[in-house]
Order: structure tokens, then sequence, then C-alpha cells
């Protein structure tokens, strides 16, 4: 059994197709064909079910191509390793970043980065909190930042910050005339969300839930700068993230923020990386340069 055999088999698992397979390969349809079947014949089971559309994984199969990417990775992790030990601040890093905060977030932390590892190549990618889980565990990303907690045992996760949320009205609203509020007052109000899928949906939902908050159903946003503009359009009211807030240059005069009296809703920011990870020591400094975020970036302005 070889690595390229198993890398075959995945490339083969994720397009069910010998040919587009053997494509990404760069080897000819048969060659491909019969590393499958040599693999096939050294385990004593078949892999695949060659039907005349697709090609579809056997119960085994599947089994193989879990256990095969885990092999693939490791071996990466033991190549990054050895870069690593010859150049710690070479190489590549590939970071991942939900969308309610890498806008907001990367254009501060990232001249701090380049600046401090000037030989590093930095690869940004931006996705829903699930997928970015998804890709850490499964060796295509180095790190990401979450909202913490992350409870999965195989990453590692270091505290960063804690963002405020403040309450977002059009300036017309009764609540604009005030600085601050009790949380339990949001129960009198329905609040602008975003759709499923975002993990801030699923924060400001606990919000709601503690205050006794509604969410105003007939409207669901796919961001947060959607969120900020039917504010200001005198749809509604929503929670915004204090680093949403201040990446505005321009503050426009239709919408007011609150923050609250009694309580300090919150998310955690957090780097998180596998536990397995060559690269630890490299990523533990960038999670260093990414709690020197100056100060002012997480308090409202007086």
């Amino acid at each position: 059994m070889t690595l390229r055999e198993l890398q075959y088999l995945i490339a083969l698992a994720d397009h069910r197709n010998f040919r587009r397979a053997a494509e990404v390969c760069l080897v000819s349809q048969p060659t491909l064909s019969m590393q499958i079947r040599k693999l096939e014949e050294e385990l004593g089971v078949p892999l695949v079910e060659r039907t005349p559309r697709r090609v579809m994984l056997t119960a085994a199969g599947r089994d193989a191509v879990e256990r095969a990417r885990r092999i693939l990775n490791e071996v990466d992790q033991m190549k990054e390793g050895a870069r690593r030990s010859r150049s710690a601040e070479g190489g590549t890093l590939k970071l991942g970043v939900f969308p309610t905060l890498g806008p907001y977030l990367l254009p501060h932390v990232v001249p701090l980065i380049r600046a401090r590892f000037p030989q590093l190549e930095l690869m940004l990618f931006e996705e829903k909190s699930a997928d970015l889980l998804a890709r850490l565990n499964a060796g295509t990303l180095d790190a990401a930042f979450l909202a913490l907690p992350v409870h999965d045992h195989h990453l590692h996760s270091e505290f960063l910050f804690e963002e405020p949320f403040l309450l977002a009205v059009p300036a017309d609203h009764p609540l604009a005339k005030r600085r601050s509020l009790h949380l339990d007052e949001l129960g009198q109000h329905n609040l602008m969300l975003l759709e499923d899928g975002h993990c801030l949906r699923d924060q400001a939902l606990e919000v709601c839930q503690l205050s006794g908050a509604r969410e105003k159903s007939e409207f669901r946003a796919t961001s947060l700068e959607t969120l900020r503009q039917m504010v200001v359009a005198g749809a509604g009211i929503t929670l915004l993230p204090m680093l949403a807030i201040q990446s505005q240059s321009r503050p426009s005069d239709n919408i007011h923020f609150l923050d609250f009296i009694d309580s300090h809703p919150s998310r955690q920011i957090g780097l998180l990386w596998r536990k397995t990870s060559a690269m630890a020591p490299l990523l533990k400094q960038v999670a260093d340069l990414c709690r020197k975020l100056p100060e002012n970036l997480l308090k409202r302005a007086n």
C-alpha cells in the first residue's frame, strides 16, 4: 500500500468518477483504476461499487477513505514540521474566519502578522463556523478564528478577546433618546437577526432568551451589513458586535447605539488549531499578536 494509492482513493471518493479523479491526479484513467483494484486486492474487500453512471463507495470504502484522509493529513503535518524546523517563520499559514468577524478583525490583525512574519505566506478563508471546524479537522486549515466555547477535544483554543454587543436602533426610535438600557427592557421588542448558520444568530438568540425579546421572524439577514442598513432604513432594531460598529469610518445619523446597564452581552473570540499541529509554536505567537488590538476597538467611544 502506498500514499499515492490512498490519494487516488480519496480523489475517487471526492469526484465519484474515474475519469475526473484521474484528471485531478494527473494520471490516465486505466492507471488510476488499476491502482484502486490493487488496493482492493491488498485489503481483501471491494472499496467501490462500479455503476455505468457513477462510482459509489462500499461501507469498507467509506471507512478506508476516512482513514486515508487521516493518514495523509499526518504526513502533511510531518512535512510541515520538518519545514518549520528549518524555518519557523516561513511556509504557508491557512487561516479561517467566520463572516461576521472577518471584515472587522482582519484589517487589524493581518498587518501585525505580516510585520512579525514577513516570509510567511498568509492564506485567508471566510466561511461559516461549522465549515471552519470541518476544515480544521480535515487538515485543510491550519487555524481559525471562532466564537468560544468550542467543544472539540481534537482542537486547542487560545482566548483572544471579548467583544461586547450594542443595541442598534433607528434614529427616530423611542430608545434613540437614551444611551443605555436594562437587558430585560429588550423583552418589549422584536429583534432582526441573521439567517441560520451564523454563530452570531445563536449568540443573539441567547440574549433574546435572557431578556425575553423575540425575533422579528418575517426578516432574516444574510450579513451584518444588511442588518445595519435595515436599522438605518428604520425597519427594526438589532444587536451588533463592537468591531462591526467601530469599522464604520463615517457613522450614520440614522442609527443610534445603546449599551446595557445591568448586563454585558458579548461574544468571546479565540484562535483554534489541532492539538497535533506541528505549527503550534507559530500559532501561539500569532495568537499573542491578535491580543494586541487597540483597546478603543472594543470599547464604546464616550
